[in-house]
């Protein structure tokens, strides 16, 4: 069974695997005594676990860290009667819980549904689904990435816009070779009339 799987159903003491959805409802299976039954969307509210968040003196965490504290601290579970021993207890494992927004009634409840979940062996774990979001971050660091590709790019054209630009120096300096050849063709045609002036005057 995994943790993902686990609700809470108002007005149902306990907890359940949810075994399948319907649309007015969804079948359950207790982890208590393993019945399983159908319960209505119409009366009863469904909560999963790894979507509940407990309030901190810094942001809030996921019910599950709670959870996992709980387990590592090996600290004895108080009575659920003793509003004073259940913030005793959490003090204890958890510390930067806000003790002015949680209440004797949500700290009862987590050590109702810990002994529970402890008792069925089921791993505190959330699904990759609700797990912390590494999508953004990884936007994030592939940004700059994007960004030096784009100044490659840019360098690239910069490059080729300059090697094109080279041919039309080239070009601009034609025209003076032509007008060079010109002048030596006029000068060739030249020549044969003044060797017929000095044959005239021989005569």
């Amino acid at each position: 069974m995994e943790y993902n799987r686990i609700i809470a159903v108002t007005g149902l003491p306990g907890l359940f695997e949810l075994v399948a959805s319907k649309t007015d409802g969804a079948i359950v299976r207790s982890l208590e005594d393993q019945s399983t039954k159908f319960v209505s969307s119409r009366k009863h509210n469904f909560s999963h676990l790894e979507s509940i968040e407990i309030y901190t003196k810094r942001d809030n965490v996921n019910l599950v860290e709670i959870f996992k504290s709980m387990k590592s601290s090996g600290t004895k579970l108080p009575d659920v009667k003793d509003g004073n021993g259940l913030k005793a207890y959490f003090e204890t494992t958890y510390p930067d819980m806000d003790f002015e927004r949680v209440y004797a009634s949500d700290m009862k409840k987590m050590v109702k549904w810990f002994e529970i979940i402890d008792r069925n062996n089921i791993e505190f774990k959330l699904s990759e689904a609700t797990a912390p979001e590494e999508e953004e971050t990884v936007v994030e660091e592939e940004a700059p990435a994007k960004a030096k590709k784009a100044v490659k790019k840019e360098a690239a054209a910069t490059e080729e816009d300059t090697a094109t630009e080279k041919p039309k120096a080239k070009k601009k300096a034609a025209p003076k070779k032509a007008a060079e050849e010109a002048a030596d063709s006029e000068a060739t045609e030249e020549k044969p009339k003044k060797t017929a002036r000095k044959k005239k005057s021989e005569e």
